[in-house]
């Protein structure tokens, strides 16, 4: 099966690790994944800058979401 993160772009839900909520507080943990994410070159921002609403983290790239975390959850949990 296959979730819309929005903008176009549709994974499958196999290669989903984690949907992470993004607020405006974010952990260092977060920043961290980001940040090597973006050195790798996988960090995939298909929102408009400041609306990233999420970050899914799949096998190979790391996806920055206009969704919330818990409409992506749903969206999965109803495959």
């Amino acid at each position: 099966m296959y979730i819309h993160l929005g903008n176009n772009y549709i994974i499958s839900a196999q290669d989903i690790v984690a949907i992470l909520n993004m607020n405006t507080n974010l952990s260092e943990d977060l920043m961290d994944i980001m940040e090597l994410a973006r050195l790798d070159k996988k960090l995939i921002n298909i929102s408009e800058k400041g609306k990233e609403k999420s970050l899914v983290v799949c096998k190979d790239r790391v996806y920055l979401s206009p969704i919330s975390s818990v409409t992506l959850y749903k969206r999965g949990a109803a495959l």
